[in-house]
């Protein structure tokens, strides 16, 4: 098991940020962060409104990103996943290193502080705790945390709510396309598909303006189902510029991922984002990774591929993408 260099632990003891912390000026947000007025708004798409599903299409197209509202999941779900997250991250540190993840011994599952290091060397101001909560054949309950007692109870509950969104959000996300309703959710594995919960917890940083809790990339998921709480901290990058993405009560950020671009043959664009700090507050997210098998291939769907539209991405099986994607080589 390894040791965790809790961000949460140091950030208690500090005045002044650790160089290892310190972004180079181009990665800054307190220099690269739009901060106009007249900022373009990422899309917040009311669910129960009528034409929703092209209002998605067209955000999934352009922006990679948007918030849903009216999208079926029971407020009491969510504040049970962020009840027992805030709980678990309370716990003394000894009794979060009981489930420290160990990646010398492929244990890529549990509490740390950072999967790999980023180019240049440094690190982000999180720590994090996550795991499989389905399907069933995927899930290690040793893993999960034994206290709050409520945690597994809370988690599965949530995860039922987001397995039903997914496949919704995959329902219509195909159609716009000119697929079958179901293509999206067969083509990544349909019950099989992985549901990946993590826990983002960003302490409190004395100069968030040189700092990242996350570094810049897109997730090599399908999609990403995301719970914010109400300190901002997403930020979107397009047309040149950072935008932040606005806390919405209630909503829930959908990213658009890896997976997803690669199966529409590029008409969807994964979203490139990153996350910023604050100096008083600290910011928790919630998000749901939704993954094929790892032996399942994706590419791009053969009905959007043509003569006049060329395959532009290599079929590949999910495990070989995924390596690909977290040891940074080429998967073209």
């Amino acid at each position: 098991m390894e040791e965790v260099q809790s961000v949460q632990a140091l950030a208690t003891k500090l005045g002044a940020l650790p160089l290892e912390y310190v972004r180079s000026e181009h990665e800054r947000p307190g220099v690269t962060t739009f901060r106009g007025g007249d900022a373009p708004e990422i899309p917040v798409i009311d669910m129960a409104a009528p034409g929703f599903a092209a209002r998605m299409a067209e955000a999934a197209t352009e922006w990679g990103l948007f918030q849903v509202v009216n999208h079926g999941v029971p407020a009491a779900a969510v504040a049970g996943l962020q009840r027992v997250g805030r709980e678990f991250f309370a716990l003394p540190q000894e009794e979060k290193e009981r489930y420290a993840m160990d990646l010398a011994s492929g244990k890529f599952e549990g509490y740390g502080s950072r999967l790999q290091p980023d180019l240049g060397g440094k690190k982000p101001w999180a720590d994090f705790f996550f795991h499989n909560v389905a399907p069933p054949t995927m899930v290690d309950h040793d893993i999960w945390p034994k206290n709050p007692t409520d945690y597994r109870e809370a988690n599965e509950e949530y995860c039922r709510h987001m397995q039903r969104l997914a496949r919704e959000l995959f329902g219509h996300l195909s159609a716009a396309l000119g697929l079958e309703e179901e293509a999206m959710f067969e083509a990544f594995g349909g019950d099989d598909m992985l549901f990946l919960q993590k826990i983002n917890f960003y302490p409190p940083c004395p100069e968030p303006e040189l700092t990242l809790g996350v570094s810049p990339h897109t997730d090599m998921s399908t999609l990403t189902v995301l719970v914010p709480n109400e300190v901002q901290g997403l930020q979107v990058f397009k047309d040149g510029h950072w935008y932040d993405a606005k806390y919405v009560p209630d909503a829930l950020v959908i990213h658009i991922g890896d997976q997803i671009e690669i199966l529409s043959n590029g008409r969807y664009k994964a979203v490139l984002h990153r996350t910023t700090v604050s100096k008083e507050k600290t910011r928790m997210s919630w998000p749901v990774f939704v993954e094929p098998p790892m032996e399942h291939v994706v590419g791009p769907h053969p009905q959007l591929v043509t003569d006049e539209s060329p395959a532009k991405y290599k079929a590949m099986k999910y495990k070989d993408y995924r390596h690909c994607k977290i040891n940074k080589l080429p998967t073209m």
